[in-house]
């Protein structure tokens, strides 16, 4: 079977307080954009979408750093949600998995990838998540509660689905409910299994991130 991945990159630098993206920003010495691909590159395809305004300075940075791995580039929407629709309306094929993942995670292990990819199946969309470790309260009408963390898990990506059940999930209208594919999924009466995902694949927001993310990589 087919694999495709589906990258979602439409941030701003509004958090790094930078005025250039934060998915064009560098680590290592390359934009982290293009770490992320590289870890997709054992995939049949690669779909990237970016908003339409950063297409030529994304094309700039290609010509800049050589950047060789085959990717089709799309255009993104007003939401993720969006962005994802245009992305999967790219991929005609449907005997083939689709690992949608965000492009400011550029730590993401082959290993993890390939253990997402072995579990998808027919009507069941597969999702990382790792433990919250930290205390959790809930703030509601100024009153502070403790919630209990044992049960909570915080969700990453790629998750990773069938073209069909996740391309038919997405017919669905926008709702401010669906924050992550796996929402999308569910709503349209899909199932979601998790695995144990990895505490390296971060999601870059912060200049801390970055600093974070090279002393990983």
């Amino acid at each position: 079977m087919q694999k495709i991945a589906l990258i979602v990159a439409g941030g701003t630098g509004s958090r790094m307080n930078s005025t250039i993206p934060k998915q064009f920003l560098l680590l290592k010495g390359i934009p982290i954009l293009m770490h992320t691909l590289k870890q997709f590159s054992h995939f049949d395809k690669i779909v990237l979408v970016l908003p339409k305004s950063q297409f030529n300075y994304w094309g700039e940075l290609i010509s800049k750093y050589g950047f060789n791995i085959n990717h089709n580039l799309v255009a993104g929407g007003k939401t993720r949600f969006h962005s994802v629709k245009n992305g999967l309306a790219k991929i005609e094929k449907f005997n083939t998995v689709i690992a949608i993942h965000d492009g400011v995670r550029p730590l993401i292990s082959t290993t993890l990838i390939n253990n997402l990819v072995a579990e998808t199946k027919t009507g069941m969309g597969v999702i990382p998540i790792i433990p919250v470790k930290n205390s959790i309260r809930k703030i509601e009408r100024g009153n502070s509660v403790h919630i209990d963390r044992s049960n909570l898990y915080k969700v990453q990506t790629p998750q990773s689905y069938l073209s069909a059940d996740i391309k038919n999930a997405y017919t669905q209208e926008f709702s401010e409910l669906f924050t992550d594919d796996a929402s999308v999924f569910e709503a349209n009466g899909g199932k979601i299994k998790t695995i144990l995902g990895d505490e390296k694949n971060l999601k870059i927001t912060t200049q801390e991130d970055i600093k974070f993310a090279e002393v990983l990589i």
